[in-house]
């Protein structure tokens, strides 16, 4: 870990990714604030989700492309830039007072275009900093602290919310400003091939169809969080269920980076090394119980407990997806498997958002939750069926990249 700390390129991308995260924990919050209370509708909730997911979709290709074509470093400041803007549009919305959802729908839309270009570009960036033997520790240090970051995120914009909305866009437009300046200092990198094939645009599919593991983990990790997607409806359980106003809204949406922290802490110290597809099963596996416990729970303690249990099941997951897309695959391709595993991954949450909003529109808050966790009990089974490869996947960076 110290080796990490002092190597400047490593520290320059932890510092961004914290920045970047920081700022993505504060504007969650206060859009999901935001949103629900214009009309105080579940259904509007889900379509934030809804207005993420489709630029996530329709730029995954070509976010790919860029990612593998351009100086990463000058594609992750740029998409910086993009959403502080877009930050700082929601302020004056919310100065002018806007009730129109669909204004604030199109100030959303700015900020999933400025994710679905960036992202890819940035979980590149780290396998071409770090060597191999060092990624793991490099991999879970980052997710702990950005863990820990997302802990106090939520509960930092759940204060400024009371103090005033814009007050959260401000300080989420900050930490984006800040992430923007540390990605600046990284060393500008080459691309491996500035001139990619007819065609190359589709390599990134075809290499995760050929790879069965990768396949496996991140469809996996799609269905789990399309169908768990709690935190999507706690503006919900805040106001009507639980009764805990904006403070205690912060308190549950910090709950799952929680968990995550501490077990992406051990993690750091303790790098996963076998039995990696059981584990990751199990853990999703895991996740999917939380989840129906939190559905049901009218106890604040008893629903910080489950939350807190969702993100430390998740981080699991996250940091052996992670590992796997990026050991496994060649740097030349990196950007364009990222653009795919988005899809299947980040923009997942998005579309679990609108899922989870519309289905309780239909049938109930609470039924939608539970739902949910059972319907990710049920792709657990159905994934050790269709993925036996990833059922008996022992030791990480065993799938060569080829």
């Amino acid at each position: 870990m110290r080796e990490l700390l002092r190597d400047r390129e490593f520290v320059a991308y932890f510092a961004a990714r914290q920045g970047g995260q920081l700022g993505y924990s504060i504007e969650t919050v206060a859009i999901g604030w935001q949103i629900y209370g214009l009309r105080h509708n579940p259904l509007d909730i889900g379509l934030v989700g809804l207005v993420l997911f489709l630029p996530a979709l329709l730029l995954a290709i070509p976010a790919g492309m860029i990612a593998d074509r351009f100086d990463r470093r000058l594609v992750c400041v740029t998409c910086t830039v993009g959403e502080v803007i877009a930050e700082l549009v929601f302020v004056g919305l919310v100065l002018a007072g806007s009730r129109s959802l669909a204004v604030n729908l199109a100030a959303v839309a700015l900020i999933g275009i400025a994710h679905s270009i960036g992202d890819p570009s940035e979980r590149a960036i780290l396998a071409g900093i770090v060597h191999s033997d060092r990624f793991i520790r490099a991999q879970s240090m980052t997710t702990s602290v950005r863990a820990v970051v997302t802990v106090a995120g939520p509960s930092l914009g759940g204060v400024l919310i009371a103090l005033g909305v814009p007050y959260a866009f401000l300080a989420a437009a900050a930490a984006y400003g800040l992430a923007g300046l540390a990605f600046w200092a990284l060393t500008p990198r080459a691309t491996v091939d500035g001139t990619l094939e007819p065609g190359a645009a589709l390599e990134g599919i075809r290499f995760i169809a050929a790879h069965p593991v990768i396949l496996g983990a991140i469809s996996l990790d799609l269905f789990a969080v399309l169908f768990g997607g709690a935190t999507a409806l706690l503006p919900v359980y805040a106001t009507q269920i639980l009764h805990v106003g904006p403070i205690g809204f912060g308190a549950l949406r910090s709950a799952p980076a929680l968990g995550a922290a501490l077990v992406a802490a051990y993690l750091a110290r303790r790098p996963i090394a076998r039995h990696v597809g059981p584990l990751l099963m199990g853990c999703v596996a895991g996740f999917g119980v939380a989840t129906i416990v939190f559905a049901f729970s009218r106890s604040f303690v008893l629903s910080l407990l489950a939350l807190t249990a969702t993100g430390g099941f998740d981080v699991v997951s996250v940091v052996i997806r992670n590992t796997l897309v990026q050991l496994d695959t060649p740097n030349a391709m990196r950007g364009r498997v990222s653009a795919i595993e988005n899809i299947f991954v980040g923009a997942s949450n998005q579309l679990g958002a609108f899922e989870s909003g519309a289905l309780a529109a239909l049938l109930g808050t609470v039924r939608s939750v539970a739902i949910g966790g059972i319907g990710t009990l049920v792709v657990i089974a159905l994934w050790a069926i269709i993925f036996p490869a990833l059922r008996s996947y022992d030791r990480v960076g065993s799938e060569a990249p080829s």
